[in-house]
């Protein structure tokens, strides 16, 4: 008896991508025109700026371009959130981060599950950003157990993704059908579902409380919110958005526009409001909004020092705006960001030198010709061209942004206030394991490109 080999978790991820993005596309007819609009956008880009393309050939991301997505997802307990790390781990994807979304109004918190390796990334780079809704900040006491039973009684998997996630953890992989199996079985977890699992009424009472906690509780599960292809001009997809039909949120999310962009930029269209039948309606219909449409630009990968001077200059302008950034004060919004960010430098030098960024070393055509000339120091060999420095993309998320993203699709009302804030112990007792430290990956994949570029060049790097 033959036994098939295992197929690669990169390539059940890279499957189960493509298999999400068509069954949301045809859940979400409008997400099909904003991809439409970011691979024209993309395409653009691509033919008139070369030297963005030049550095996207040589960094292996026009590759993974077109394929690149994050999805999210909130799910209701601790029993969920740790099922959803078996079954993301099958896929080769890990949690990396946490994320406190409490301080801006969600009663969140949250983590990314990812590939953690670079050539991982390069087969596929799907994301899920994940978030457990936090119970216990529902002051309402009668409320919160009626949310605690109703997510009791739910289970969000197939039984059949349960034997095919035990069975990878057993036998240590999926062979090819049951690798296609999986991936079928695991889509049902993300689907949309029409029929709420409360009566109108209880749907009120959880939806006055936040919400989000109304999104959360009262479905079968954790439909997938959003599902975000990656462009690279933002500012051209915000700006075209209208004609296309479809209306922004009047704010980008993230850092300003720069030559050299930085960490992650964020808009979306407002979410859907979608017809939904209650426990108590069998012939009218209320409605429901979660599902919107979302487009990020990726930058730099910063290290500690650059989230600091990044996060402080943030702040600066927020606090000098005084109000959450909406339609009415946008235009200050966006000078304020760009006064203050004209103190990070906005370019490549100048962040490698200040150690504000993560970077991946290339040896050139030139230093490979060069080959086994003794000892040399990083900063030689980048100075006679031996070697190419280009900042690592910034794989994880912002939890300002995805708070900001989440509250204009949630609207004003949501903007609570919650006395109790970040409990990542809570979150990884729940998650079953501990999240990973992002910095850490990024450090990591800086120190194995240069590593690689001294074997390349037959030297030892000092």
């Amino acid at each position: 008896m033959t036994v098939q080999p295992f197929v690669s978790p990169d390539l059940i991820r890279q499957r189960f991508s493509k298999a999400m993005s068509d069954m949301y596309r045809e859940e979400v007819p409008l997400y099909g025109a904003l991809m439409d609009l970011v691979e024209k956008t993309n395409r653009n880009v691509l033919t008139h700026q070369p030297d963005v393309a030049e550095q996207l050939k040589r960094t292996g991301e026009t590759e993974r371009l077109d394929m690149e997505r994050h999805g999210a997802i909130r799910v209701g307990t601790a029993a969920e959130l740790a099922t959803l790390a078996r079954l993301f781990a099958v896929m080769g994807m890990q949690p990396v981060g946490y994320y406190d979304l409490t301080p801006a109004g969600v009663p969140v918190h949250s983590t990314a599950f990812r590939a953690v390796h670079e050539e991982a990334l390069q087969i596929s780079p799907f994301r899920v950003f994940t978030s457990l809704l936090r119970l216990e900040l529902i002051e309402d006491s009668e409320l919160r157990e009626f949310a605690e039973s109703v997510l009791a009684q739910r289970s969000i998997f197939t039984d059949a993704a349960l034997r095919l996630i035990a069975q990878a953890e057993t036998a240590g992989g999926l062979n090819e059908a049951d690798a296609a199996e999986f991936v079928l079985q695991a889509l049902e977890t993300f689907r949309w579902h029409h029929s709420a699992t409360v009566t109108a009424a209880q749907y009120q009472r959880l939806s006055a409380q936040h919400r989000l906690i109304a999104d959360v509780v009262a479905f079968k599960g954790p439909h997938i919110n959003h599902l975000t292809p990656r462009t690279l001009d933002i500012d051209a997809v915000q700006e075209q958005m209208p004609a296309h039909g479809i209306t922004p949120k009047a704010v980008i999310e993230g850092p300003p526009r720069r030559n050299c962009p930085i960490l992650l930029r964020q808009t979306s269209f407002k979410a859907l409001d979608e017809p939904i039948t209650f426990t108590d309606q069998y012939e009218s219909r209320g409605s429901h909004s979660a599902r919107f449409g979302e487009i990020e630009q990726r930058g730099a990968a910063l290290t500690r020092k650059g989230r600091a001077l990044y996060d402080r200059l943030l702040n600066a302008a927020r606090d000098e705006l005084g109000d959450f950034p909406n339609e009415a004060n946008a235009a200050r919004y966006n000078a304020l960001m760009t006064q203050h960010f004209a103190e990070f430098p906005d370019n490549i030098d100048g962040m490698r030198e200040q150690g504000l960024a993560y970077f991946r070393y290339f040896a050139t055509e030139k230093g490979l010709a060069a080959r086994g000339r003794g000892e040399s120091s990083l900063e030689d060999l980048l100075r006679v061209g031996y070697l190419k420095a280009e900042p690592l993309v910034y794989e994880d998320f912002l939890p300002v942004s995805a708070a900001g993203i989440f509250q204009s699709n949630l609207g004003d009302a949501a903007q609570t206030h919650y006395g109790e804030h970040s409990n990542r112990q809570a979150f990884e007792q729940a998650l079953g394991r501990a999240t990973i430290d992002e910095l850490a990956l990024y450090a990591e994949t800086q120190q194995r490109s240069i590593k690689e570029c001294a074997e390349a060049l037959g030297i030892n790097l000092t």
